[in-house]
């Protein structure tokens, strides 16, 4: 098996290392025997039609995300909504995942229009207004149930329409606007998540469950081989104790 991976721009879209997630999910393949090829796409490249089965887009700030809204509004819009079509899993954290909505109506200047892979919307309450910001705990909506940690920072606050659901429940922390305990928005093979961490190296079984997610539509239902995760666990454990401790 070959898994061929989009990491849309990898420069301009990397807060709080974000890169990380990519590197959990390349080598998790990779320790399994499965091939592993990532192609980075910037600001105005071609995105090559049916060629990915995973699409990774990072966090930015709002001046960053200017650049990548306009850009994701051109070809790569079309581009993506086919991918989906065809089940490829795209998995967007934090000023990505706002860009995958309707819009993201920043403290000041325009709207940035997404691309409607989520149905979501995003509106900063202002420069006065407190960041969402902390390590974050919550409980999956995916299968499993999976207990998932993270650190969240934004002052975007997310809610989310009738087509999406979210990604968990918050047990520590803030979510999507800290109101109605929901974090992130999970749509078909479409996720999106303000969990920094990065995410995925601290959730391996999330992990596994995208790369399986990723194979089934070129190689059916994958049993995935057991890895040792001791060290991920650790990680996954330490996280949660820092999360749930009092100040």
């Amino acid at each position: 098996m070959d898994l061929r991976i989009c990491h849309l721009y990898p420069d301009l879209l990397n807060l709080y290392g974000d890169r990380g997630n990519l590197m959990a999910l390349v080598n998790r393949a990779r320790w399994r025997g499965i091939d592993v090829r990532v192609d980075e796409i910037d600001l105005g490249d071609a995105l090559p039609a049916g060629a990915h089965d995973f699409y990774f887009i990072g966090g930015g700030e709002d001046r960053q995300q200017v650049f990548a809204a306009a850009d994701l509004r051109g070809p790569k819009r079309e581009a993506l909504a086919q991918a989906v079509e065809r089940g490829a899993v795209v998995l967007a954290v934090c000023g990505g995942y706002q860009l995958l909505g309707h819009y993201y109506r920043p403290a000041e200047g325009d709207d940035l229009i997404g691309i409607g892979l989520l149905d979501i919307t995003t509106e900063h309450p202002g420069p006065q207004t407190r960041r969402l910001i902390g390590n974050i705990v919550i409980r999956s909506n995916l299968p499993g149930g999976q207990t998932l940690v993270g650190f969240e920072n934004h002052g975007g606050r997310t809610r989310l329409g009738a087509t999406a659901r979210p990604l968990g429940t918050v047990l520590t922390g803030f979510g999507n606007n800290g109101k109605d305990k929901g974090e992130g928005a999970v749509s078909g093979t479409v996720v999106g998540t303000y969990l920094h961490g990065p995410l995925l190296p601290k959730n391996p079984a999330l992990t596994d469950y995208l790369l399986g997610m990723a194979l089934r539509p070129r190689y059916g239902e994958v049993s995935l081989q057991t890895l040792d995760d001791r060290l991920e666990l650790a990680a996954h454990a330490a996280a949660l104790t820092r999360a749930t401790s009092p100040a």
